[in-house]
């Protein structure tokens, strides 16, 4: 039983005063006890827990033991939502961001992350150069066969994230590994049919096409699900890879086209070349005939300009210089011309042998 001090004290001063009543005690014996009760009652008075209290305060200890080691809660952090399972029943309310208690036993709570995720199909050695990151499911390379049988591997990345609204209905119908059932098959089998429907030396022209139609597929999959439990962000078609007898054909092909564009371009560079020399030559053709038009043109002003009195002039003009000739060299032998227009030549008499030159 706990002791009560101050009950104690009570009972020490009662004795004491009893025993003053009586006289009982030597001087001694009462200076003695009187110190003692002096030293009591300098002691300072407290309670001592009762019974009572001391079970409340055990039954706090345990419940507080019992909240850590039991963690009757869970923390939703920022990009995922809660799921709550009350006796196998999953709630259809998902649970927001933040702190959500539950009862140990009866209850829990499932995070599920609600981020963008990624779903690479990548060859093995691409994917263990790359490693895992968070938030990324690997798979291998998806084989497909195209339309003649040839084999041909194929490698894309999917982007999607849950429906924050229904991730509860997701959980509850497709199992928290609901990617495997969804995504994985789902996209193995529309590449198949897609890629399947062309040539393999096709798929490297119509890669576009080819993305586009595996995305209006699997969105219309989707679609098609009970509560829409995934919304599709992307799909990128990152890789084709080819049979190595059809890569050697697209390259020759490629060399093919090359050589054609070439001789294309030499016969469209010959053909300008030959076009400026014939519009060069034109050119020359038609300024000599500009040029031989407007000499005739001169030519007939001339003529035409040429009168008989015009004449006369001009012959009275040269019959002039040959008159100052003969003063200056009275010796000289003239000769005209028929007509005596042209220019007149006259020679000294004394050089004889060029002018018998001259007459010859």
């Amino acid at each position: 039983m706990p002791i009560d001090l101050n009950e104690h004290l009570r009972q020490k001063n009662k004795n004491y005063k009893s025993q003053q009543e009586n006289g009982g005690s030597s001087n001694n014996e009462g200076n003695g006890a009187n110190r003692n009760f002096q030293n009591y009652s300098k002691i300072p008075s407290f309670n001592m827990p009762s019974g009572k209290k001391m079970m409340v305060v055990y039954v706090l200890i345990i419940l507080i033991v019992l909240l850590f080691l039991l963690k009757p809660f869970t923390i939703i952090n920022s990009g995922e939502v809660g799921v709550k399972i009350t006796t196998g029943e999953f709630s259809p309310t998902p649970l927001q961001p933040g702190i959500h208690f539950f009862i140990p036993g009866i209850q829990r709570i499932i995070p599920v992350n609600t981020k963008v995720r990624i779903a690479e199909f990548i060859s093995a050695e691409a994917s263990t150069f790359r490693g895992r990151d968070e938030g990324s499911l690997k798979n291998q390379a998806i084989n497909v066969l195209d339309s003649r049988g040839l084999s041909v591997s194929v490698e894309l990345a999917v982007q999607y994230r849950l429906d924050p609204l229904s991730v509860p209905q997701t959980i509850a119908t497709w199992g928290q590994n609901w990617e495997e059932r969804i995504i994985t098959p789902v996209i193995r089998e529309i590449v198949r049919n897609v890629v399947g429907s062309f040539p393999a030396e096709e798929l490297p022209t119509k890669r576009n096409e080819i993305a586009a139609l595996i995305d209006q597929k699997f969105r219309e999959n989707i679609e098609g699900l009970k509560n829409r439990p995934v919304e599709l962000v992307s799909i990128q078609l990152t890789e084709i890879v080819l049979p190595i007898a059809i890569k050697e054909q697209i390259e020759r092909v490629q060399v093919a086209r090359q050589e054609a564009e070439r001789a294309r371009y030499e016969v469209e560079r010959a053909k300008q070349e030959a076009e400026k020399k014939a519009a060069l030559a034109k050119g020359v053709a038609d300024a000599t005939i500009i040029e031989a038009d407007a000499q005739a043109r001169a030519n007939r002003l001339i003529s035409q300009s040429l009168n008989s009195p015009l004449l006369q002039l001009r012959q009275i003009e040269v019959q002039g210089k040959f008159n100052e000739a003969l003063q200056v060299n009275k010796d000289a032998k003239i000769f005209l011309t028929p007509g005596g227009v042209a220019p007149n030549i006259w020679l000294d008499s004394k050089d004889t042998q060029r002018a018998a030159s001259i007459g010859q």
